[in-house]
């Protein structure tokens, strides 16, 4: 929630470096991953949330496969997913980000 209260305010280089580094290896899978690119996903909110869910899935490093496994179904990934969906429906459903 700070997170999106500073991004609100324009502060974003108040956000830690961690959280600026993660938002920079989504945007480049994003971009630089092909599937990412097709036309049902390039400029989407479904691209926008299946580039968050796939940094973690495909990019993001994990100590082994149960951590990333425990990541996604029921950690830091899965909250990050439930984050990413919630604001890519408030943006499907008013057009525009609500930060509350």
């Amino acid at each position: 929630k700070e997170v999106l209260q500073k991004l609100q305010k324009g502060a974003d280089d108040e956000n830690s470096i961690v959280y600026r580094n993660i938002v920079e290896e989504v945007y480049s899978y994003a971009m630089g991953n092909q599937t990412q690119q097709m036309p049902t996903t390039a400029g989407t909110v479904f691209g926008a949330y299946n580039a968050v869910t796939g940094y973690f899935q495909n990019v993001r490093r994990f100590k082994d496969g149960e951590a990333k496994f425990k990541s996604i179904t029921e950690g830091t990934a899965k909250q990050r997913a439930q984050v990413a969906f919630d604001l890519c429906a408030d943006f499907a459903n008013g057009g525009s980000l609500q930060f509350n």
